[in-house]
């Protein structure tokens, strides 16, 4: 099916998101759409979605006009969203999720035995068949539960399939079964819109591509005739010279020693020390135990097993109140479930972690806590300038990171864990972010950085650990490695 969108203009109160925006798809293309943070990206796409309504232009279907007033409009055309942020019912299982509404019936009743084969047979079509549908989706990874989101989409089979970010919690072969499974449905005719910060990823998939900066398309070209520094000077209006800051100086004394740290079904023997102005990166696939390490060093979970001392100190870090006041952090790897409240003001979300710094007997002290709240966001250039009274579920999504971090900050922690801080972030914001976290190591922060992007973990830290299967299976110096190294680690066939 076609689509052309023609002079779209969108508006939140007195200010303007969208300025006569023009777009094109065809049967078995995939457009992508890049463009920084706040260019109106999330807007377009809810528009398509039927979950925004635009206040001017027009959207053609196979050359008819159309109007969607709601999602249903859109499902009723064929256009199908997969959001950055999950929508599973955590509760219920994989196949309940996937079939709601639709299962098949023997004598009236839910037949599940032929519910869970449906299920399991279209996972498998779209090379997810690692996924067991009877599994509550509450207890998959979250790139697990993102495939299921995708698959869920593609029941109904769309003609035009949206994915936003859908690659930022993927890696490893969960990341190729996503492109083969891309290159597949543009081979069957349907229309992929596909959103990314990975310009990499955009260029080697995508037909043709659309930047969007300010709410207008600036440029619509191949990749052919693009590359990834043109496609950031198109983003952000200025060339990034230096994506990551110069290595910084030799650490100090230790900050946090682990030593045979064990949780049963999540990792085993890990044991790793943290420094004092040092970024110690950690890599590992989907399942390899390195957000349940971050969960359990926050005092989320309980080791079973294993030792942690911080400046020297054995400590139990019981719950992530105690890790608080111990002089840890924490921002995780889903901002929007756990690192802020979307229904709360930015300035509220911030200040969160500081209620009792903020507080003279018992009651709120307005004037300090708007003081260090509006630092903190001239501090970490959150956008817009004047946010603190605003939703933070308005902020784009490298700013709500930015909100996350800047809440932990307010508590001058020791040691920071950082899981995937960059996902679903573009590329100029992803430099902001880099230098932050540069001049906190700087100042004498103790970073762990848990990314799955290999070119972000070689790039911003000064020794790069690799998890595969709960272990610990090497350290690796950033300078003297390659990506095909820390990947050999990363499933257990290092030399």
């Amino acid at each position: 099916m076609s689509l052309s969108l023609r002079g779209v203009r969108k508006s939140f109160g007195e200010v303007e998101v969208l300025h006569g925006v023009d777009l094109d798809g065809r049967p078995g293309e995939v457009l992508a759409v890049v463009g920084a943070n706040g260019a109106g990206k999330s807007t377009l796409i809810r528009i398509l979605a039927g979950a925004e309504s635009m206040d001017a232009g027009e959207l053609r279907l196979d050359g008819s006009t159309v109007e969607l007033r709601s999602p249903h409009d859109a499902h009723a055309h064929g256009i199908r969203t997969v959001y950055q942020e999950l929508s599973l019912v955590p509760e219920l299982s994989v196949t309940e999720n996937l079939l709601m509404g639709d299962f098949p019936r023997r004598a009236g009743l839910i037949d599940w035995a032929a519910a869970h084969a449906r299920a399991g047979a279209l996972l498998a079509r779209i090379g997810f068949g690692a996924i067991d549908p009877r599994t509550p989706a509450g207890r998959l990874t979250v790139a697990r539960q993102q495939m299921v989101e995708i698959a869920k989409a593609l029941v109904s089979e769309p003609k035009v399939l949206i994915l936003d970010e859908p690659s930022a919690m993927l890696a490893g072969s969960d990341l190729d079964g996503l492109y083969a499974l891309v290159h597949d449905l543009a081979a069957r005719g349907t229309l992929v819109i596909y959103v990314s910060h990975r310009l990499a990823e955009v260029l080697e998939l995508a037909t043709s591509v659309v930047v969007v900066k300010d709410g207008r398309v600036v440029a619509t070209t191949v990749p052919a005739r693009t590359s990834e520094d043109e496609l950031i000077r198109l983003m952000a209006g200025r060339r990034l010279e230096q994506i990551y800051p110069d290595r910084r100086p030799a650490p100090g004394a230790a900050r946090l020693e682990v030593s045979g740290l064990s949780r049963p079904g999540e990792f085993r023997g890990v044991s790793l020390t943290l420094r004092a102005g040092e970024i110690v990166g950690l890599f590992g696939l989907v399942g390899s135990g390195r957000s349940e390490l971050a969960q359990c060093l926050f005092g989320a979970t309980q080791p079973a097993a294993g030792e942690v001392r911080l400046e020297g100190r054995p400590v139990r870090l019981r719950d992530p109140r105690r890790a608080v006041a111990a002089g840890m952090a924490l921002v995780t790897e889903d901002r929007k479930r756990t690192g802020l409240v979307p229904g709360m003001s930015v300035r509220d979300n911030i200040a969160l972690a500081t209620m009792h710094t903020t507080t003279r007997a018992g009651l709120i002290d307005a004037g300090r806590r708007r003081r260090a709240v509006t630092g903190m966001i001239e501090r970490l250039a959150i956008q817009p300038p004047h946010c603190a009274a605003m939703p933070v579920a308005t902020l784009s999504g490298g700013n709500q990171q930015k909100a996350v971090l800047a809440k932990w900050l307010l508590r001058e922690p020791r040691v920071l864990i950082l899981d995937e801080p960059t996902r679903g972030v573009d590329m100029a914001t992803r430099v902001d972010l880099y230098r932050i976290v540069d001049g906190l190591a700087r100042a004498g922060l103790a970073v762990l950085l848990i990314s799955s992007d290999l070119t972000e973990v070689l790039g911003a830290t000064d020794r790069v650990l690799v998890m595969n299967q709960g272990r610990i299976t090497g350290e690796l110096d950033p300078d003297r490695t390659t990506e095909d190294e820390v990947l050999a680690y990363s499933i257990g066939q290092a030399a």
